[in-house]
């Protein structure tokens, strides 16, 4: 059992311990047995009235998760550390422009299975729960924002990798059977300073998946960013290169190779992402199939503030009438007439 009180349960305590001195100074003084037993019936209401305003409860019992047969879950990691922000996609627009891209193109191709979207760069994030809502997936992919440059640590690829490992196995725990793809976007830049972990650990989970890849071997430059609003008419200023000692305009550039050794660990295949080119052939080999979803029960909590109510009620009607006769004791006698 716990409370969810009406006010701070400690200033409960207080009030009723300040009424209940009073009461029992009152009870000490009382000119008759009659006035001293209507104070303790007022000590007792005032505690049931205590009772009630803490609203004891017994909380629900957890929600149970919503539990798919069949079907597909589509896990996708992505990237979001300042170098998917390099200018090197259509047009000079940054990475994560053609990332929003093959999201929504997931979302479309794959209509029908359950979706989640996890971000990685100084923190991994699952912006997206398991869910069969696809435009909730294609909403938070096209909000996504490279992360805060001041709060930068450098890039490290298996980022995400522990987080997975713990949503991907929870899901198997529930569902042992069902199919579980994984999408890797990034550019696989290793910027931290350490060695890259594996994902090998990931693939018994895994049924499939795929590693996408965004940049070119040129590079591009990458803007900054505050965590602001990005006004395209007065675009930040690029990050900076101080390492030969004049400051240069940062250049990120994919790296295939450690984008190929994702892939490699994880048993899927990598592919290159251009503008230029579609995404549907990576995502044709993937049957979503028919899902069979049996909807979790919702925990409901037991409310137990009536128990006390109802003694309280009957108490206010004790002291309703105790009030009566105290009025009626109180009322002036008729007059009587004086003669001389």
């Amino acid at each position: 059992m716990t409370f969810d009180s009406l006010v701070p349960l400690w200033l409960l305590v207080l009030l009723a311990a300040v009424f209940a001195a009073f009461a029992v100074w009152r009870i000490l003084r009382a000119p008759s047995v009659r006035v001293g037993v209507a104070w303790v019936a007022r000590i007792a209401a005032v505690v049931l009235l205590a009772a009630v305003a803490a609203q004891p409860i017994i909380p629900a019992p957890p929600a149970q998760r919503s539990v798919a047969e069949g079907g597909l879950e589509v896990y996708i990691a992505v990237d979001t550390t300042s170098s998917m922000a390099a200018e090197d996609w259509a047009g000079g627009a940054p990475r994560l422009d053609g990332v929003k891209a093959d999201i929504r193109a997931i979302a479309q191709q794959l209509d029908g299975a359950s979706f989640s979207l996890v971000t990685f760069d100084g923190a991994v994030v699952q912006r997206v729960p398991l869910t069969t809502d696809a435009t909730a997936l294609v909403s938070a992919g096209d909000v996504l924002t490279q992360e805060v440059t001041a709060y930068s640590l450098g890039s490290s690829v298996d980022e995400p990798v522990a987080v997975l490992g713990e949503i991907l196995g929870e899901a198997a725990a529930e569902n042992p059977r069902q199919r579980r793809v994984l999408f890797y976007l990034g550019d696989g830049e290793q910027t931290s300073g350490a060695v890259p972990g594996s994902f090998e650990s990931l693939a018994p989970l895994l049924s499939g998946g795929a590693v996408l890849g965004y940049g070119t071997a040129e590079g591009g430059p990458m803007r900054q960013f505050d965590g602001g609003y990005v006004d395209p008419a007065a675009p930040a200023p690029y990050i900076q290169d101080y390492s030969a000692g004049e400051p240069v305009d940062a250049i990120s550039r994919i790296d295939e190779e450690q984008l190929a050794e994702i892939a490699a660990q994880l048993g899927v295949g990598y592919t290159q992402r251009t503008a230029a080119s579609s995404i549907e052939p990576v995502l044709a080999e993937f049957d979503v199939g028919d899902a069979d979803i049996t909807e979790g029960a919702r925990g409901v909590r037991t409310e137990l503030y009536w128990i006390p109510a109802i003694p309280l009620g009957l108490l206010a009607l004790v002291e309703i009438v105790l009030l009566g006769g105290a009025l009626a004791e109180l009322k002036p006698k008729g007059r009587r007439e004086v003669t001389t």
